[in-house]
C-alpha cells in the first residue's frame, strides 16, 4: 500500500512536480518579463497590453505552490490528488509555508489518500463517486485542517527564518550563498539538482527576495558560453559534432537553456562539470555581493535590462564564462577521434533513457527523471 513511499521514490515525486511547474514559471516569467517591457511602469498602471501581460504572468507566479503540491499529490495518488493538492497549495501560499511546505503538503494528500483507497469500504452502488467526490472532499478537508493547524506552522517558521536570513546576509556570507547556488545551478545542466535550486530561488523569488534569481540566471547561462569560450580558445581540443553542437548551445544559452551543452559534457562529464561550476560559483557569488537582482524566474539575455545592476550582472556573467572556457581549456584532453562516429549513441539519448526505443513511440511515467529541453 505504501511502496510510494519508500525513500528511493520520494525524491521522484517531488522531480515530478517540477516538471509541471517549470512551463508555469517559463510562461508567468515571460508574461511579467514581456509586460515590463512594454510598459516600464507597468507596476502603477491599470490598463493597456503591458498591464495584462503582467498581471497574467503575476497570476502564473502564484499558481507555483499549488502546481508544485498537486504535482506532488498526482504523482502518489493519480488523478484523485489534483483537487485537493491545488486547494492545499493556494492554502499553503496563504499561511507562507512556501514552496518546501507545498511539497510536504503533497506527501501529506499522497498518504491520506492512500490510507482512504485501501481502508474506506463504500457499498458497490457509490465506488464511481469515490474518485470525483468522496477521495477529494475527505482528502482536503483533512488536509486542510492539517495544514492550518499542525503541519504548516513550523513550515511558516522555517520560511520566514530563511528569509530574513538571506536578507541579513553580509558580503562574505552573501558570496558563500551565491556561489553554492551558481554551482548547483549548472551542476547537472538542467537537472534534478538545477531543478532543485531553481525551485529553491523561485520561492523566494515570490517572497519577494529577487538578489537569487540572478545567480540562477548565470549558472544557467555560464555552460553554453564558457564552454564556447573553451572552444576558441583550444578548438583542437573539440571535434568537429562539438563545435557543431555549440552552434545550437550558444543560442539556447541566450535563452538560458543549459541542456544545449549535454552531448558535449557527455563525452567528458567530470571536467566540462567542474570547470562549468567554477565559473559559476565565482559568478554567482559576484552577482550576490554586487546587489543583482531578477525581478521575473525566466527568459534569459531578453530579459536582464529589468534587473537590478544589469550591468553587473553581464560583468559577472563574463567573469564566470572566462573562468569556464580558461579551466576546460586548460584540464580538456585532445578527443582521440572526431566525433563522427555514426554508431555512437546520442548523449541525449542515453540521458533521457531512449536509446534502445524506436523513435515512434514514447514511454515516459510519472516520477521518472526526464531532461528535457524548452
Amino acid at each position: 500500500m505504501f511502496d510510494k513511499f519508500k525513500p528511493n521514490k520520494l525524491m521522484g515525486h517531488v522531480l515530478t512536480a517540477i516538471g509541471y511547474m517549470i512551463p508555469l514559471v517559463v510562461a508567468a516569467g515571460l508574461c511579467m518579463a514581456l509586460g515590463q517591457v512594454i510598459d516600464s511602469d507597468v507596476r502603477n498602471s491599470t490598463t493597456g497590453l503591458g498591464y495584462y501581460l503582467y498581471t497574467a504572468g503575476n497570476y502564473g507566479m502564484q499558481c507555483i505552490v499549488p502546481v508544485i503540491t498537486a504535482g506532488v499529490a498526482y504523482s502518489i495518488a493519480s488523478r484523485p490528488g489534483i483537487a485537493p493538492g491545488l486547494i492545499v497549495g493556494f492554502i499553503c501560499s496563504e499561511i507562507k509555508a512556501g514552496f518546501i511546505g507545498g511539497i510536504v503538503a503533497g506527501f501529506l494528500i499522497g498518504f491520506i489518500i492512500t490510507l482512504i483507497k485501501g481502508y474506506l469500504k463504500v457499498p458497490q452502488a457509490v465506488q464511481g463517486l469515490m474518485p470525483v467526490m468522496i477521495i477529494p472532499v475527505i482528502t482536503t478537508a483533512l488536509a486542510s485542517v492539517l495544514m492550518y493547524t499542525i503541519v504548516g506552522i513550523p513550515f511558516t517558521w522555517l520560511s520566514e527564518a530563511l528569509t530574513n536570513w538571506v536578507t541579513s546576509l553580509q558580503s562574505g556570507s552573501k558570496f558563500v550563498f551565491g556561489a553554492v547556488l551558481g554551482g548547483m545551478a549548472c551542476f547537472d545542466f538542467g537537472g534534478p539538482v538545477n531543478k532543485t535550486a531553481s525551485t529553491f530561488v523561485n520561492g523566494l523569488m515570490i517572497d519577494g527576495i529577487i538578489g537569487p534569481e540572478s545567480v540562477k540566471f548565470v549558472g544557467s547561462m555560464i555552460p553554453p558560453f564558457g564552454i564556447a569560450i573553451s572552444a576558441l580558445l583550444t578548438p583542437k581540443k573539440y571535434t568537429k559534432a562539438e563545435k557543431e553542437t555549440l552552434k545550437a548551445a550558444v543560442p539556447m544559452g541566450v535563452c538560458m537553456i543549459t541542456e544545449g551543452v549535454i552531448p558535449i559534457a557527455a563525452r567528458d562529464l567530470i571536467r566540462v562539470v567542474f570547470a562549468c561550476v567554477c565559473g559559476s560559483a565565482v559568478a554567482g557569488g559576484l552577482c550576490m555581493i554586487w546587489g543583482c537582482g531578477s525581478p521575473v524566474p525566466h527568459g534569459g539575455m531578453l530579459t536582464v535590462p529589468l534587473f537590478t545592476n544589469p550591468g553587473m550582472f553581464c560583468v559577472a556573467l563574463a567573469i564566470g564564462s572566462v573562468i569556464t572556457g580558461v579551466i576546460l581549456s586548460i584540464i580538456k584532453k585532445v578527443p582521440k577521434d572526431d566525433g563522427s562516429n555514426p554508431d555512437m549513441v546520442n548523449p541525449l539519448d542515453i540521458v533521457a533513457g531512449t536509446e534502445n526505443q524506436p523513435k515512434a513511440t514514447s514511454s515516459i511515467k510519472d516520477g521518472d527523471l526526464q531532461l528535457e529541453n524548452f
